[in-house]
């Protein structure tokens, strides 16, 4: 019987936040909640635009009231206006607006709407904030288009500080369906670090230290380049030693081998006479066996003709 009760209950106030919703319109409401209390009930309304949700001198709420105690069977409903300081880290109003924009520019400009509204959230100072939409946006078959940026935690405790709700926008070619997700600036990061006073000052003796050992590091570094560089000026100066040494040797070398072509005699000119002599006899003795060689082969062709 219990269990009844309560989903009778649950039932009932499911019944008024739709009711509600639909009599004041879509993108005027982002949240609903109701308490029960002793004088009666009280139904709390966040909403970023307070005045269209009350009307004229409260003729809007007084309406409202009258439909809850008459269809709902209320006793004495108390509604209240909670006003939405900043609508853009209001994830239900967002969803909203995204949905209406769909609906009056059409499908086909879901991204420029998507990304527009992205900018306005992270400009001003969301930590994290993720768009889906989801339905027949630019073809004939169902997608699903994700716009995010920034930071959102998607698991943890720190996953609860998100915002997160949904809306449906009415088009031509479909329902399409709008998920949003924000996480505002306040939202509590357990994992954050915070860098304040305290910590700062414990950086500062933390780098103290750490200065004093790169001085002392920087001093022995010192010490040993100026050895390093008193051992390369000795090499240097022994590399110059050597070089001139081999220098010296080479100039000697050079002097023995001009000596030395000096002692070797120049040809005279009989020499270069008896050279001449004996090649014209070479060349005689050439043109001689020429000439036997073609005696020779005339005599055999002869006698091949007289045969």
């Amino acid at each position: 019987m219990e269990a009844y009760k309560f989903i009778k209950l649950k039932k009932e106030e499911f019944g008024i936040k739709e009711y509600i919703k639909r009599q004041l319109g879509k993108g005027k409401i982002s949240n609903l909640d109701i308490e029960y209390t002793p004088v009666g009930e009280k139904i709390i309304i966040s909403t970023s635009k307070p005045g269209l949700v009350i009307g004229r001198k409260g003729e809007q709420i007084q309406q409202l009231t009258m439909v809850l105690k008459k269809r709902f069977k209320l006793e004495n409903p108390h509604i209240e206006i909670n006003e939405i300081e900043n609508p853009l880290f209001d994830a239900q109003g967002v969803a909203d607006e995204i949905a209406m924009a769909l609906e009056r520019m059409g499908n086909l400009k879901f991204k420029v709407i998507a990304y527009r509204k992205l900018q306005e959230i992270m400009r001003a100072g969301a930590l994290g904030c993720e768009l889906r939409l989801s339905g027949k946006l630019p073809s004939e078959r169902a997608k699903s288009w994700r716009f995010a940026e920034g930071y959102l935690k998607k698991a943890g405790d720190s996953a609860k500080e998100v915002d997160r709700a949904q809306a449906t926008g009415l088009t031509k070619t479909g329902i399409i369906g709008v998920k949003v997700a924000i996480m505002p600036p306040d939202a509590r990061i357990y994992d954050r670090i915070v860098v304040d006073d305290e910590m700062r000052s414990k950086l500062g003796v933390v780098e103290e230290d750490e200065t004093s050992k790169k001085k002392q590091k920087s001093s022995v570094k010192s010490k040993k380049g100026n050895s390093d560089k008193s051992a390369e000026k000795i090499d240097v100066e022994a590399e110059k030693v050597a070089l001139a040494a081999g220098e010296v040797a080479k100039a000697e070398e050079e002097k023995e081998k001009s000596k030395n072509d000096k002692k070797v005699k120049t040809p005279t000119i009989e020499d270069s006479k008896e050279i001449l002599h004996n090649k014209l006899e070479e060349i005689e003795e050439e043109h001689d066996n020429i000439v036997d060689h073609e005696d020779n082969v005339n005599k055999s062709k002869e006698t091949q003709d007289n045969n």
